[in-house]
């Protein structure tokens, strides 16, 4: 049995900041935890507003709190499209959807990804995570 807890988390390496400054995310589960997927608390920073498009990953996210929007991209299989995020909102990028995200009210949001990530990602140029192969 793994047991974490996000308070002891955030004081390790599994705290991993943005570059940019729109987001930082705790990550409880990883790929090195051999579950399959990773599991984080990712808080989006008030005022963020950043395009991302996990090419390598599948992510769904739930709002836990604060208030926002996903925006889908043309070139994405759902086309532009605005989608508000609320507390009780759960999004799914099922379709590698590239996407931004914007952040009126700073988010906490539970993430899962699929593969699972290692730990120390951030975003790509692209707004990817690499994948990085066993």
């Amino acid at each position: 049995m793994i047991v974490r807890t996000l308070e002891e988390a955030e004081k390790t390496e599994r705290r991993v900041e943005d570059p940019n400054d729109n987001w930082e995310s705790v990550r409880l589960l990883l790929k090195d935890d051999n579950m399959g997927f990773s599991f984080h608390i990712t808080t989006i920073y008030a005022g963020a507003d950043f395009q991302m498009h996990y090419q390598n990953h599948l992510e769904s996210v739930y709002c836990m709190s604060g208030e926002g929007e996903v925006e889908t991209l043309g070139d994405s299989p759902d086309g532009n499209r605005k989608y508000p995020i609320k507390p009780g909102t759960v999004y799914i990028l099922d379709k590698h959807d590239k996407h931004i995200l914007r952040a009126f009210k700073e988010m906490k949001m539970a993430c899962v990804f699929n593969p699972p990530v290692t730990g120390n990602e951030v975003h790509n140029a692209d707004g990817a995570y690499e994948l990085i192969s066993d």
